[in-house]
């Protein structure tokens, strides 16, 4: 089970890791960002965490769930609206 410590460790370690990699020309060694990944993404909040912090703080966080629902919308829109020959 995580801990509220290790989530919130995992969200900031993890913003951490994504200004390295915006950052970063080349990485030598491989596997490495699997490795990151995979450690941060282990007390990762999951959507149900989100979702019970966006009701308890909706000043700071959005409900999830809608947002989960709109991005599935767009793709569901995009994907009809493409001609055959269109790439994906």
């Amino acid at each position: 089970m995580t801990t509220p410590d290790e989530r919130t460790k995992a969200v900031l370690d993890t913003r951490d890791f994504l200004r390295i990699l915006a950052t970063a020309g080349q990485v030598a060694i491989p596997g490495l960002f699997q490795s990151v990944a995979q450690g941060l993404l282990r007390h990762y909040p999951l959507v149900v965490d989100l979702a019970v912090s966006a009701s308890a703080l909706p000043g700071i966080w959005a409900d999830p769930c809608l947002h989960r629902r709109g991005k599935q919308q767009q793709w569901q829109a995009s994907k009809f609206s493409r001609r055959p020959s269109d790439p994906d």
